[in-house]
């Protein structure tokens, strides 16, 4: 998180009545610890869109959008921040203009790039925390690499069909996604998903954030939340450091 003290943070008797169910849940001090808090959401698709509404919604301080993609029609069924007059247009202009609407407090920076090589390193630097709405392994893995440098909290979020996985990733405290998973892992061209369980997920990785912010709950650093939709089952799964990552 960002180094202000806290006493430096006001809450406005309009943002008071905003947050007051949330605020019963974390008090005034966790709602100034996420209003001092900002986030990179890498892709604005059907993951990305959910992570952002709820993020927005929250109430953290600064939104940083990344997706270099526009809308298409076949978005439509789980990307909720992008409607039918949106087909086109880029997906993190698009959303910015909802997220405005629901919440003016949140600052929200729209950047129409892909993650690449080039630009990675810079955008983390310029967030608190990462969390990933992305559809391939390959910038998850650059993603995970430079919040790791940064020393940043990194939550990937994922799906496949009716299954999908979240971890949270604390450099220093907990192993890499290179310790779970080959970089070698390739990404299919066409991902099944349903908006409910794109939303289910998405739900998850921003509870796990939420509660790393506040420091209200119990935070599964380290760990695969795995849950599969088809029968509603969930587990979790304890990563281990691999000896030849260079997290090690």
């Amino acid at each position: 998180m960002s180094e202000c003290s806290l006493d430096s943070v006001d809450l406005s008797p309009a943002e008071l009545l905003r947050y007051e169910r949330q605020l019963l849940l974390f008090g005034a001090e966790g709602q100034k610890k996420l209003k001092k808090t900002s986030v990179l959401v890498a892709g604005v698709g059907g993951l990305g869109s959910f992570e952002a509404l709820y993020l927005t919604a929250l109430g953290v301080g600064k939104l940083v959008l990344v997706d270099g993609d526009t809308v298409e029609e076949t978005n439509l069924n789980r990307q909720v921040l992008h409607w039918t007059d949106d087909i086109g247009r880029p997906k993190p202009i698009s959303a910015a203009e909802k997220l405005r609407r629901l919440n003016p407090n949140v600052e929200i920076v729209p950047v129409t790039e892909r993650i690449t090589e080039d630009n990675v390193d810079y955008l983390v630097r310029q967030v608190d925390i990462v969390i990933d709405g992305l559809d391939n392994w390959e910038t998850r893995f650059l993603l995970d690499e430079a919040a790791y440098r940064a020393g940043k909290p990194y939550i990937h979020a994922g799906i496949y069909g009716f299954e999908g996985q979240v971890v949270v990733v604390v450099p220093g405290e907990t192993p890499c996604l290179r310790c779970l998973l080959p970089s070698s892992l390739k990404s299919p061209s066409k991902i099944p998903a349903a908006g409910p369980i794109v939303a289910l997920v998405g739900s998850i990785a921003v509870t796990e954030f939420m509660k790393l912010v506040t420091g209200v709950g119990e935070v599964n650093k380290g760990k695969m939340i795995v849950v599969d939709a088809y029968t509603m089952d969930m587990m979790k799964i304890e990563l281990r450091p691999r000896k030849d990552c260079k997290c090690s």
